[in-house]
């Protein structure tokens, strides 16, 4: 049986240990992996994109929204990402020189610098080989691997040592899909060749790599044939497209210190496929 009476001192023991069990812990328990860095996204209003640029910033990050034209979606996407730190989006079509060039100016200008660069801008134009056009070749290696080579050419002269550049390529790049995506094939082949150059060209003082997705559910690919769905997922181990987190998580993890000995690398992440 507890005496009626307590002394003051042991109800406000009682009181400091209840909260001290609800209390959130200090130090590395929730330490935010991104705190304060300036991180640039190219690509960023939906998909790959979005989702990484939301995970970075709830990782501290400020982040720099690039879009070529959903507007909307790039500035609904900065609100959400102002509920957790800062963000702006700026317009710029990443095959276009002078338009990098004035993005990167427009994100020194709010931010002072790029810590982190995601290249994931990219663009499908599945056609058959023998329609397929110069025009339309040209645009999918300008958008994909030319946009990717501008953007961290003049990102760089912004970026600190320590700084991180991540290029989305695909296991198409790895893998030839097939004639009907044979500039897409190319363009992401090309992206992890250009990954290797970089990290060798920027080392020590950048780490350059590279993410390859498998089959994602994104934008892109919900105008798939639902028979040809069935069977791409038939030969994923894991018996799934993967989602845009997914991949979100894989970025983090490659721009954060976790991966400080990491460069130069193209990390596949496909569910497993035959």
């Amino acid at each position: 049986m507890v005496h009626p009476y307590q002394p003051p001192f042991l109800e406000k023991l009682r009181k400091e240990i209840q909260v001290s069990w609800v209390r959130i812990p200090s130090g590395p328990f929730n330490k935010m992996k991104l705190k304060n860095k300036i991180v640039l996204v190219t690509g960023a209003s939906r998909g790959i994109g979005r989702a990484t640029a939301l995970l970075l910033a709830k990782e501290g990050a400020k982040v720099v929204v690039n879009y070529n034209k959903s507007e909307k979606e790039a500035n609904e996407l900065v609100r959400d990402i102002k509920n957790v730190s800062e963000g702006v989006s700026i317009k710029c079509d990443v095959s276009d020189e002078k338009q990098v060039k004035s993005m990167i100016e427009s994100a020194i200008k709010k931010f002072g610098r790029i810590d982190i660069l995601i290249n994931n801008a990219g663009i499908v134009l599945d056609t058959p080989f023998e329609k397929r056009t110069l025009e339309q070749f040209r645009k999918t290696l300008d958008v994909n691997l030319v946009g990717a080579f501008l953007c961290s050419k003049y990102a760089i002269k912004h970026m600190p040592k320590g700084g991180v550049i991540i290029n989305i390529s695909s296991t198409n790049g790895i893998d030839c899909g097939g004639p009907d995506s044979i500039d897409y094939d190319a363009s992401k082949a090309g992206v992890i060749s250009l990954t290797k150059g970089l990290a060798k060209e920027l080392a020590p003082g950048i780490r350059v790599n590279c993410i390859a997705p498998g089959w994602i559910e994104t934008d892109m690919n919900k105008s798939l044939p639902k028979d040809y769905v069935k069977e791409e997922t038939d030969r994923i181990y894991l018996k799934r497209f993967g989602k845009p987190e997914e991949i979100a998580k894989t970025i983090l993890f490659l721009v954060s210190d976790d991966a400080s000995f990491v460069t130069g690398t193209t990390l596949v992440v496909d569910g497993g496929y035959d």
